[in-house]
């Protein structure tokens, strides 16, 4: 193929550099001679050409990508075919691949790498809306180009999802570093499919490094199938429970867990890369860039200063933070119960996040000298902010409590027939059952929740074994008031760790 470099196609597009080649296809740099610009050209390979389910499968390709007309795609310009040669032309993209970018800098910087998630999430999303699903996302398949922006190439595998498309039931398509498990078990393809190997695109920016290997590409797919990601917060301890959360459920087995579609994924992202910027001090970069495309929700994480897209605004900020802390202290000075907010709660199916008492979450120790567990920390769980935790004391090394178990409980004023809990966990683990009750729990209290008198079974004792877990509830349609979270046995470190407990009716 490389005697094809000078060579024309069509009279229009002459090869000039051969810059990447697969098992189908070369593509060439090329001279657009008619408007005098450089293109980049995928030649599929004479002797695939002449197979028509691999033509069928190319000419796919085209009719697919250009579709799609989005800033993080790289667009398709035109297509044909030279003495029997289909083609497709592309524009030319200046840069290198996000691959080549992890291979020069190694991990990349947890904002950049959420910034670039975040990116490739919306251009992935545009094309599920289109019906369209990539089926081998990875980041060979993604541009970094001159000024720093992703852009999602070679659908060459791609088809809309309203269509049978030509692939045997049962055959893997894709990169078996970032396959899916349905995908790698031959199971229908959807957009959730393309949503995992972004999470592990997100892994391995995060840790340079894909999650797992094997002796072969099926040992490496099955290992999708069954093992258990690493964690990526022992890999790189800087990043926030917030982000480690999203890339737990990206990447859930389950696609009862992961993420049903790009909007949610997508919010999810934003928010962590506000709160991994504001944890950094600042942003460079690209991250800069979508930075200034975060919604409001996401831009109330970050510190004013960032907020800011123009030095001009400083005084209007100062003035705008001054009046704010004005409102803070009325609001606190007259005790305003506005509610913990939402923010972070997916809500199973059918059901709505309910927005707890501020300041209602009390530690319960019944059984304890002191009777109390970290009673400072408690509002952690219920402050919407990832980061934070109420922890259990810490018991020592071993998942076995020397008694029957220590809580958390929140305050649903005036009360509400939960159906579900959410627990967010930076350390999963220990096991925990859920009490309800129409009445506070006692500091005087001396009996587990099961004897205490005051307290109703809603939920029986669960493992949380994942940072994200939903508990489903049955309170029989009665509103109970405070909802205990009971922890009967830690995890091996002998701390139990709560980020975040929210509520759904």
């Amino acid at each position: 193929m490389a005697t094809l470099v000078g060579t024309q196609l069509s009279g229009r597009y002459r090869l000039d550099e051969k810059i990447g080649a697969g098992g189908m296809s070369t593509v060439y740099r090329a001279l657009d001679m008619t408007l005098e610009r450089d293109v980049a050209v995928k030649l599929m390979h004479r002797e695939i050409a002449a197979d028509s389910d691999h033509l069928e499968r190319f000419r796919r390709e085209a009719r697919a990508v250009a579709q799609l007309s989005h800033p993080y795609i790289v667009q398709v310009i035109d297509a044909g075919e030279d003495e029997g040669r289909p083609y497709i032309v592309f524009e030319y993209v200046q840069g290198e691949t996000l691959k080549e970018r992890i291979r020069r800098l190694g991990r990349l910087p947890v904002a950049e790498a959420v910034a670039y998630a975040v990116e490739i999430a919306q251009a992935l999303g545009y094309a599920h809306q289109r019906h369209i699903v990539h089926r081998d996302v990875k980041p060979q398949n993604v541009l970094i180009d001159a000024e720093g922006s992703a852009k999602v190439t070679d659908f060459g595998i791609a088809r809309t999802l309203d269509q049978e498309g030509l692939t045997a039931d049962g055959r893997v398509l894709g990169t078996t570093d970032y396959v899916s498990p349905e995908q790698a078990l031959g199971h229908k393809v959807t957009g959730q499919s393309d949503l995992y190997s972004l999470g592990i695109v997100l892994f391995e920016m995060l840790t340079g490094e894909v999650p797992f290997k094997g002796e072969n590409q099926v040992a490496v797919a099955m290992k999708h199938v069954r093992d258990t990601l690493p964690d990526v917060q022992r890999l790189r301890p800087e990043v926030s429970f917030a982000l480690a959360a999203v890339l737990e459920r990206a990447t859930a087995k389950d696609l009862e867990r992961r993420y049903a579609d790009d909007l949610e994924l997508i919010a999810d992202l934003e928010d962590a890369l506000a709160i991994e910027t504001a944890r950094a001090g600042g942003a460079t970069g690209e991250t800069t860039a979508v930075l200034r495309t975060l919604p409001e929700r996401a831009q109330r994480r970050l510190p004013l200063r960032l907020r800011l897209r123009h030095p001009g605004w400083l005084a209007l900020g100062l003035l705008l933070a001054l009046a704010a802390t004005v409102v803070l202290i009325v609001a606190l000075s007259q005790r305003a119960e506005r509610g913990t907010g939402t923010q972070h709660a997916a809500a199973p199916k059918g059901l709505d996040a309910i927005s707890l008492k501020q300041n209602g979450a009390s530690d319960f120790d019944p059984l304890g000298i002191p009777q109390s567990e970290n009673p400072a920390q408690a509002d952690f769980a219920i402050d919407r902010n990832p980061t934070t935790t109420w922890n259990t004391e810490s018991y020592g090394a071993g998942a076995q409590l020397p008694k029957a178990g220590v809580g958390i409980y929140v305050d649903a004023d005036p009360g509400v027939a939960a159906k579900s809990m959410q627990v967010n966990t930076p350390e999963p683990g220990f096991t925990a059952e859920v009490f309800a009750s129409d009445r506070q729990p006692s500091r005087g209290a001396t009996d587990p929740p099961e004897k205490e008198g005051i307290f109703t079974l809603v939920a029986a004792p669960r493992a949380i074994t994942e940072r994200t877990v939903k508990i489903p509830l049955n309170t029989a349609g009665h509103p109970y008031r405070y909802y205990l979270l009971w922890i009967t046995r830690l995890p091996p470190s002998g701390q139990a760790k709560v980020a975040e407990i929210y509520l759904f009716r």
